[in-house]
C-alpha cells in the first residue's frame, strides 16, 4: 500500500468524524499516539509496536487528508536519501535536518 493510498482509506473509513472533530483533535489524538509508540518502544512486545506505530501511521494519514496534502509528495523529498547533503547514508553534521 502506498501512503496516499493509507490516506485515501483514514478518509473513507474516519474522514467525516475526523472533520468535525477538526485539526486541532487530529494533531491532539496524533501526539498521544506517538506518546504510546514511544511507550511501546521502550517497555512493549513487537505486536504492541507494530500496533502503535499503525495507529500513528493512521492519524498522521487522517491530517494529509485534511490538510489537502500528498503524504506521499511529502515523503518523496527523501526519495535521493539526505534531503540536507543528498548522500545515503547522510554526511551532515549533526542536527543538519533541525
Amino acid at each position: 500500500m502506498h501512503l496516499d493510498e493509507l490516506t485515501e482509506l483514514m478518509a473513507t473509513t474516519y474522514g467525516d468524524r475526523d472533520s468535525e472533530r477538526g485539526l486541532a483533535s487530529t494533531i491532539a489524538w496524533l501526539t498521544e499516539e506517538m506518546g504510546e509508540l514511544a511507550q511501546a518502544v521502550r517497555k512493549g512486545t513487537r505486536e504492541q509496536q507494530l500496533h502503535e506505530l499503525g495507529d500513528v501511521l493512521a492519524w498522521l494519514a487522517s491530517l494529509a487528508s485534511q490538510l489537502g496534502l500528498s503524504m506521499d509528495e511529502a515523503v518523496s523529498r527523501y526519495a535521493s536519501g539526505c534531503p540536507a547533503c543528498g548522500e545515503v547514508p547522510c554526511r551532515c553534521p549533526d542536527m543538519a535536518l533541525s
